[in-house]
């Protein structure tokens, strides 16, 4: 599946032309022509990664981070915003560990992630066969048809409102997660990480009322004991770790809290 099952959902990135798979390659009517990897995933991206995309060490802690189950309450806010819609498009997917599990238990339903890396979009195509991996920018136009979605999922990621909407169904939802002031509050406070601004919800539904209106906002909050392995992968899995990771970090309590906000389109 992959790519090839998702394909209806693609667009070409220069003309906005429906898609086909030809070999190892995807084009469409006007001739552009893109690499599918062997890896799995598309790259759509038109040019080199940028430097801030993510690498293979932050990916790989990302995904020990999330095998640890650390994030799984917040997982679960994310699928049940998202039950029962089977195409779903997630924006800076990373591993696609939050779009597989709103994708629940339908064979039939299928995931685009979409991330800058390639690091990612490796891991977001052996996460789950009915996941399509593609290489884009999110700040740009999305690759993608417009009102095809049943649902746009973005955990800590850029949001390009405006693009959410265009490809988002009428009765589409829109589902965002951003850290509130005290997520990894501890880890934070003791290794200088980059702080978390007040009000990221505020500002989330504030930004959205062009496009979206409000309907729920739910909290996953709790503290987890970590040793200092799993300690250093939360701080090497985002966007600390182009700052510096510490060579060691002690075992700990560490505290997540995550809102996530579903949001649906404007009529």
């Amino acid at each position: 599946m992959g790519v090839p099952a998702a394909i209806d959902l693609l667009a070409c990135p220069r003309c906005a032309g429906g898609l086909v798979v030809a070999g190892g390659a995807v084009r469409c009517a006007s001739g552009h022509s893109y690499d599918l990897a062997r890896q799995g995933y598309l790259n759509l991206l038109g040019g080199p990664e940028p430097a801030n995309a993510d690498t293979a060490g932050m990916v790989a802690a990302r995904e020990r981070v999330h095998a640890a189950g650390l994030f799984g309450p917040v997982a679960t806010l994310v699928a049940d915003a998202l039950a029962g819609r089977g195409r779903l498009l997630e924006a800076g997917a990373g591993t696609a560990y939050y779009l597989r599990r709103s994708l629940g238990d339908d064979p039939a339903a299928v995931g685009l992630a979409l991330d800058v890396a390639k690091a990612a979009a490796r891991a977001a195509a052996r996460a789950d066969q009915r996941v399509a991996a593609v290489v884009t920018d999110v700040w740009r136009t999305l690759p993608v048809r417009p009102r095809c979605l049943d649902g746009v999922l973005c955990v800590f990621a850029p949001r390009n409102l405006g693009e959410f909407a265009r490809v988002l169904r009428p009765d589409g939802r829109l589902v965002v997660a951003t850290p509130g002031p005290g997520h990894l509050a501890g880890l934070r406070d003791r290794h200088g990480l980059l702080r978390i601004p007040p009000g990221k919800d505020a500002d989330v539904a504030a930004a959205a009322a062009e496009f979206f209106e409000l309907v729920d906002t739910r909290v996953a909050r709790h503290r987890a004991d970590v040793d200092g392995t799993l300690a250093r992968d939360l701080i090497a899995m985002g966007p600390n770790a182009f700052h510096r990771v510490p060579e060691e970090v002690a075992a700990g309590e560490v505290a997540i809290d995550v809102t996530v906000q579903v949001l649906r389109p404007l009529r």
